[in-house]
């Protein structure tokens, strides 16, 4: 069976032999079906006469260590189940490879919307979109206010030096990667590192990914109901969530597949420019404000340049995820020029 062939499909007899033994009040037949779009995890609606579920697996093959940990994934969704932060309730991890080709787990399926556009240009009226954007600035506060250890995540990443460590992965995975010579990100590395800030003590819970697209909304309301896609999660600081989110509301919507909201009108459309979205954040966490804030910024959009770079490099030695994985690398020079433009 040939790799994609695996990713696409699902031993369905094998695997309803399986949950029926695994998850309470699971019956067969069972219908597999796999989710369209980008999913690092392969992720599968799984259905059956008496219930709906959705499984992420790892894809099938040779991993990095770190990458596509759905374990991960399974541990920090079980955590949260009673807490604040809206996630899908989670039945069962499976670590035994053998049984579809890679580790896997089972959750409930939410039914909900799924916006890949930050514009929000299905919502008719504007006081949605701004609710909308109330809503998720008050779920991302209720993550960064989860109790690590009551949660039992006080071992799910490493505390402090959060920015300084992940400059320094980073940097290194950048270096590892270069396609082109880019002047730029050599000025950008460097001012970062004259730049990062004094370690403050704050640590949360991050999400590593949070934007619109990575968010479940009610079928009707301005409501958060899940939020999606925990695989970068980890220990570390809460303003690398903030000012991630806030990059989106920079970047214009030609960079790349990204769906930024730089150049639009934002109040003509309800939704907040990033000021109002920061303080609303300060606000909810009972902070007067984020000093450091440009570095937070330059750091997301360096981030992401590095990340880009590394599936540049992957396309390169053709062994990238996808076929469109080259032209990221055309976003790298884009992105470092946006964040050295605050350093100014």
């Amino acid at each position: 069976m040939s790799n994609i062939t695996a990713v696409d499909k699902l031993d369905e007899l094998k695997l309803t032999e399986y949950l029926t033994q695994h998850i309470d009040a699971f019956s067969g037949p069972l219908k597999a079906t796999k989710f369209a779009g980008g999913q690092s995890n392969p992720t599968f609606k799984l259905e059956t006469p008496k219930a709906t579920y959705v499984l992420r697996r790892q894809p099938p093959g040779k991993l990095l260590k770190s990458a596509h940990a759905v374990d991960r994934e399974y541990r920090v969704l079980d955590a949260l189940v009673d807490s604040n932060v809206p996630v899908a309730k989670v039945y069962h991890l499976c670590e035994d490879t053998s049984l579809i080709g890679s580790m896997f787990y089972v959750m409930e399926y939410v039914e909900g919307r799924v916006f890949w556009n930050s514009a929000l240009p299905e919502i008719s009226d504007n006081l949605t979109r701004t609710q909308m954007y109330q809503n998720m600035a008050e779920v991302m506060a209720s993550l960064h206010s989860v109790d690590i250890e009551k949660a039992g995540l006080h071992d799910y990443g490493k505390p402090g030096n959060y920015f300084e460590r992940q400059f320094s992965r980073w940097s290194k995975q950048y270096q590892l990667s270069i396609t082109q010579d880019i002047p730029e990100m050599d000025k950008l590395i460097s001012w970062l590192e004259k730049n990062l800030p004094a370690d403050d003590g704050k640590v949360s819970l991050v999400h590593g990914d949070y934007r619109m697209d990575n968010l479940m909304f009610h079928p009707s309301e301005p409501k958060v109901i899940a939020v999606l896609d925990w695989e970068l999660s980890t220990l570390g600081h809460p303003y690398a969530d903030l000012a991630y989110q806030c990059m989106q509301l920079r970047l214009p919507d030609n960079v790349g597949k990204a769906t930024g909201l730089g150049g639009i009108d934002r109040a003509k459309l309800g939704i907040p420019d990033e000021a109002d979205y920061v303080a609303s954040y300060c606000d909810l966490m009972g902070i007067d404000k984020i000093e450091n804030w440009n570095f937070y910024l330059a750091f997301s959009f360096f981030r992401l340049a590095a990340i880009a770079q590394g599936v540049a490099k992957r396309a390169e030695d053709g062994n990238a995820s996808n076929k469109e994985a080259q032209a990221v690398g055309g976003m790298v020079k884009p992105l470092v020029q946006y964040a050295l433009q605050l350093t100014q």
